[in-house]
């Protein structure tokens, strides 16, 4: 049987982020609802996946839906999930409303970054931290970890450097594994080869502190619930808490 003409792409794409994911054929046809035998003629080009198809195996294969984007363009679809300018009329009220969150989170540090970690916006709380950085670090578009990594940058003020910037590049390590995001890995390569070392032992306590000058925080991730465009499921706010009662009596003046 030939290839058909126009999906032999498509079907590799899928192939890629099923062994991403450390599936075999058989357990993503059984999640699928396929056979495995018409799965493995849509990997290898045989079978023309439709639509629906290539969308409910990306669904199961937790890809993203900007990649979901590119699977539907590699087998001659249109795309399933539209892509927002930030400064665009469609999102400014949930952007408006992030912002109130950023706003409300104060007198701690909060910030919004996109999916390669660029600085969309943060609160008056961040100013302190970043003070005395590079002019060129905070030059737009700002990369945060860089940011926060570089020995130009807010580095000689984090006391645990070697145990923050452990955490920082495993996180980023998973992540970039997750998204397939050949970025990502740039971005890693480039902050591994930054000085400052790595932890010599596990980290102890219940999380990982960034201690930086005479502060201690804590950071939560958050990330819509229900993102339906592509621009906003990349859109992530990093807030920072107190680890210790010194630390949230300074930020609140006491």
């Amino acid at each position: 049987m030939t290839t058909l003409p126009g999906v032999s792409d498509v079907g590799e794409l899928l192939r890629e982020w099923r062994t991403t994911r450390r599936m075999s054929q058989l357990e993503l046809s059984t999640e699928a609802g396929v056979s495995a035998r018409h799965l493995s003629f849509v990997e290898t080009g045989r079978a023309h996946p439709t639509r629906d198809m290539i969308l409910r195996l990306a669904e199961r294969l937790g890809v993203p839906l900007r990649q979901q984007n590119e699977l539907l363009r590699a087998g001659g679809f249109a795309p399933a999930h539209p892509e927002s300018s930030l400064s665009g009329p469609p999102l400014a009220a949930v952007l408006a409303s992030l912002r109130d969150v950023l706003s409300g989170h104060q007198p701690y540090p909060a910030l919004l970054v996109d999916r390669h970690w660029t600085m969309i916006d943060a609160n008056a709380a961040v100013a302190p931290l970043i003070a005395g950085c590079a002019g060129w670090l905070l030059e737009p578009p700002v990369n945060v970890l860089r940011l926060s990594l570089h020995p130009e940058g807010m580095a000689p003020r984090i006391r645990n450097l070697p145990e923050w910037r452990t955490h920082v590049l495993h996180r980023l390590d998973q992540q970039a594994a997750h998204l397939a995001d050949p970025k990502l890995r740039e971005l890693h390569a480039e902050l591994a080869a930054y000085p400052g070392g790595a932890s010599a032992t596990r980290p102890t306590g219940l999380v990982v502190p960034l201690r930086f000058d005479d502060l201690s925080f804590f950071s939560v991730t958050s990330v819509l619930g229900t993102p339906l465009d592509v621009t906003l499921a990349e859109l992530a706010i990093e807030s920072f808490l107190p680890a210790d009662e010194s630390t949230a009596a300074r930020l609140h003046g006491r």
